[in-house]
């Protein structure tokens, strides 16, 4: 399933998108595009790797409000770059993080995958 907010969202209502969907979903990555159509590479790479572990993540096109985007997800990552991965309410990191993480073959535990 992935989440395309409406353009034009004020902050608030982005923050609390950003918090319910961290909230309510096993595996969440706010991400440039979507899942099908990733719009950097980046984006692509977090969801190719995600993807080897988990089959059902959310995914959150962040570029209808980039700059509420961003605002909201420092919030709880401390972070303004894009993609960011959660998992189980708690920040894991971007495609890089990940990368790493996967070839040390810990991603899957920390998405959650037993």
């Amino acid at each position: 399933m992935t989440f395309s907010p409406e353009s034009g969202a004020d902050s608030e209502e982005i923050q609390a998108r950003v918090d319910e969907t961290i909230a309510d979903n096993d595996v969440a990555l706010f991400m440039k595009g979507n899942r099908l159509m990733p719009q950097c590479g980046y984006s692509q790479r977090a969801v190719e790797l995600i993807g080897k572990h988990v089959e059902e993540f959310e995914t959150v096109d962040v570029l209808p409000a980039l700059p509420e985007y961003r605002e909201a997800l420092e919030t709880h990552s401390g972070w303004e770059t894009i993609p960011q991965t959660y998992a189980e309410g708690e920040f894991i990191g971007g495609s890089d993080v990940l990368a790493e993480l996967d070839e040390r073959d810990e991603l899957a535990a920390e998405l959650g995958v037993e």
